[in-house]
């Protein structure tokens, strides 16, 4: 059986190659809805390089995976590759790409050849194979695009901090790709993915400086979760001190640095402004209160100490990030999958949300842009209800939405986080970003829940 997709992509084919040959090129183009990760491959492609892939066919089960072992071949500079199943979850499998000159740019061509085992008895699930490389391709093909439009204006060697976070693992790609070199500070050393690591202790103060020169930029990520259960009294310090310990300690590094980073980019949340109701917020609104404002104050005023030192420094205020790998999007689908879902608490609270692809983005988008710093909202320009969202999120799966968490639930099982993250309303908007140029990929949920459950 053969599969074909073909797309036209607004660059030279030589860009798309390029694009394609790049250290986390399979990350960025792995649909976030399917369950796969790369276990093994080389830092760069060439003839005869291999790449261990391991897929996990149910959902939340870790235990049951297939192995896919692929082989690149017949690399022809500029022009195409191929990548073929060495063995795997296929009786064949071949794969070319191939990048043809066009009037409007670069003819993406994706062909597959491929056998299903127990042929000819497998040839009732051939039409679903084919449905699933459709939905894959479509979204393969537009985050090629998309990346490939918004290409980059120079190269940094760049720092991240929490790598291998939801935000993180796809940042390191995505700047990779983007022609950026990337850096990874780690708490243990992997070795994985082909990019250098550096060694660091938050929790200790253990950090070399010296091991920082030649860094251009730094991505500040790191952080425990704040939505991984109850906040008692303990959980309340982890959270607090795995952000400033882990701040402080980078910009004290900073002093240190005989040549000091462009520009530091950290973390901070929405949860600065607290629970708002309708009122719009903007950069130029106050702090809100409650445990999360005080704990994102604190720590955008010590990611601002790097600004004394000459470094531009922005304070990146995240929304809720939409991602079927992790975060909100992850705990709430399995339910509304089922059919179970529904509104929480009185649905009438302001969720001011963001794509992945747009919060890696505008990461992006303000490392190369020298007019962006201070306090940025990462937000889409359409916050939503807890209701409207519900109602979208129950559109695109095609489920209906009649189970609701009751207010009194939601405080009963998870307290005071519930308080101010589930129930909060917090309606901001991204003024700075679109000021300064960033163009949203998704301003609407709709388009965004789609994109990312390939759903269209």
């Amino acid at each position: 059986m053969k599969f074909y997709k073909e797309s036209v992509i607004n660059a030279e084919p030589s860009e798309v190659f390029r694009w394609h040959m790049a250290p986390g090129a399979f990350i960025r183009l792995k649909p976030p809805w399917e369950n796969v990760e790369m276990v093994q491959s080389e830092p760069e492609l060439f003839e005869g390089a291999r790449a261990l892939i391991r897929i996990y066919p149910l959902a939340g089960f870790r235990g049951f995976y297939i192995d896919w072992l692929a082989e690149h071949c017949d690399i022809e500079s500029d022009k195409g590759f191929t990548d073929f199943q060495v063995r795997g979850p296929f009786s064949r499998w071949k794969h070319r790409h191939r990048f043809q000159d066009h009037d409007h740019g670069c003819l993406l061509q994706d062909e597959i050849e491929f056998e299903l085992p127990f042929h000819p008895l497998s040839i009732p699930f051939y039409p679903y194979i084919r449905s699933k490389l459709e939905a894959m391709f479509t979204y393969r093909h537009e985050i090629t695009r998309k990346d490939l439009d918004s290409k980059g204006v120079k190269s940094m060697n760049v720092l991240i901090s929490g790598s291998s976070g939801l935000v993180g693992s796809a940042l390191v790609p995505y700047l990779s790709t983007a022609g950026h070199t990337v850096t990874c500070l780690k708490r243990s050393l992997s070795n994985k993915g082909g990019n250098k690591e550096i060694l660091w202790s938050p929790g200790k103060g253990e950090l070399d400086a010296a091991s920082l020169e030649g860094i251009d930029a730094v991505v500040h990520l790191a952080g425990e979760n704040i939505a991984s259960g109850r906040w008692t009294e303990a959980k309340k310090k982890e959270l607090v001190d795995s952000r400033l310990q882990s701040t402080r300690l980078l910009v004290d590094s900073f002093e240190k640095m005989e040549k000091k980073p462009s520009v530091f980019i950290c973390a901070s949340a929405i949860g600065f402004y607290g629970d708002r109701g309708d009122e719009e917020l903007n950069e130029e609104s106050q702090a809100g209160s409650g445990f999360l404002a005080d704990l994102c104050k604190d720590w955008e005023k010590e990611a601002a100490r790097a600004e004394a030192l000459g470094i531009r420094t922005v304070m990146l205020r995240i929304g809720v990030v939409l991602s079927p790998q992790g975060g909100m999007l992850a705990k709430v689908l399995p339910p509304f999958q089922m059919g179970a879902g529904g509104n929480i608490g009185s649905g009438s609270q302001y969720m001011s949300w963001i794509a992945l692809d747009d919060l890696i983005g505008m990461i992006k988008f303000s490392l190369e842009n020298d007019s962006v710093s201070g306090p940025l909202n990462a937000v889409a320009p359409e916050a939503v209800t807890n209701a409207q969202f519900t109602r979208v999120l129950g559109k695109v799966l095609g489920r209906p939405t009649i189970f609701p968490v009751p207010t009194f639930a939601a405080r009963l099982l998870f307290g005071e986080m519930a308080e101010e993250t589930m129930l909060a309303s917090t309606r901001v908007a991204p003024d700075k970003a679109e000021k300064a140029g960033y163009q949203f990929r998704y301003p609407s949920a709709e388009p965004a829940l789609r994109h990312l459950l390939g759903k269209k």
